[in-house]
């Protein structure tokens, strides 16, 4: 892990997840992919290439390709079902709900496009309430991988964990922050920065906004504790609890509606165990809309510069 030195991403999350997904099917053999005829898109395709009696195109109709996804692990398969955030999170939702969350069954969902990471492509293409959707479901586990060797890594937590999971991934790439040797777990994070006066919750694409923010807070004397919870069902209760010993203040920044995101599970959370001085960044009770990635950071209040004064609003310091 390497905060100070970020680099270039020189591939998005959804192609490094594929990446390793191809990898995955020479280990096991009996793993099978679904796609909703965006294979060229989340990259599901280089599994495709490599086992095509092993990937199965269902066309544009995402219900039924989690149907037919449950209906293999049912068989004792492990499956990927691979589409946009979306669709999969709205569209086929009563199927991930039924027919794979009920019964527990080991279908791992490769979500492409979450937030509004997919600026350009608009607000029907933009996941911004699919962690409030997943989260919600009983046995659902929900990760969010925030660069190349996150996202390599997370493919396997979630082949390793018994019943669903959920990956949420981005459109374009970003930076890398991660290296090889970082490890990840189901329920686990990282604390990228160490910090004394607040701690910065995020995930996915905001840890490096949130990394920008405790720079600039650094330069006037305040210093801010990131963690990454890339893993935001379950959430890791203790380090945060850790960080607030210190700091006594939580700012969390997400990419998502507000409601019901991972800033109204901490706030409940702190409400019973941890009562500190509190601020939530998010979406507004508000679609997205298309445009520029950091024009919309800016205007949708989720910029380096909106979680630093975030942390200054609660430190007294605005």
């Amino acid at each position: 892990m390497r905060p100070d030195a970020l680099t270039p991403a020189a591939v998005p999350t959804r192609r490094a997840f594929s990446e390793r997904m191809a990898e995955y099917g020479a280990i096991d053999g009996d793993f099978v992919v679904f796609e909703a005829d965006i294979g060229y898109s989340t990259f599901s395709h280089l599994f495709g290439d490599r086992y095509p009696r092993r990937y199965f195109n269902m066309g544009i109709a995402e219900g039924n390709m989690v149907s037919a996804a449950a209906g293999m692990a049912a068989d004792g398969r492990t499956v990927v079902a691979s589409s946009y955030g979306v669709f999969i999170t709205m569209r086929a939702l009563e199927s991930v709900r039924t027919f794979v969350c009920y019964p527990g069954l080991d279908v791992k969902f490769l979500s492409s496009h979450g937030g509004f990471t997919p600026a350009i492509d608009g607000v029907t293409h933009q996941a911004t309430e699919d962690i409030a959707n997943m989260t919600t479901l009983p046995n659902m586990k929900v990760l969010v991988p925030a660069d190349t060797w996150a996202a390599k890594k997370l493919f396997d937590v979630a082949m390793q964990t018994p019943g669903p999971v959920f990956v949420r991934l981005m459109r374009d790439p970003i930076l890398d922050l991660y290296e090889e040797s970082d490890v990840f777990r189901m329920g686990g994070s990282h604390v990228v920065i160490e910090g004394s006066d607040v701690t910065i919750a995020t995930y996915g694409d905001i840890v490096f906004e949130a990394i920008g923010a405790s720079a600039i807070l650094a330069k006037e004397g305040i210093r801010a504790e990131v963690i990454d919870l890339y893993s935001v069902k379950p959430f890791d209760a203790d380090t945060l609890v850790k960080s607030l010993d210190k700091t006594g203040a939580l700012v969390v920044a997400e990419n998502h509606q507000k409601r019901n995101g991972l800033g109204y599970e901490l706030s409940n959370f702190c409400l019973k165990r941890k009562v500190v001085p509190f601020e939530n960044l998010g979406l507004e009770d508000t679609f997205a809309e298309s445009g520029s990635y950091a024009k919309l950071l800016e205007k949708y209040g989720l910029s380096r510069g909106h979680i630093a004064a975030a942390a200054r609003r609660l430190l007294g310091r605005a």
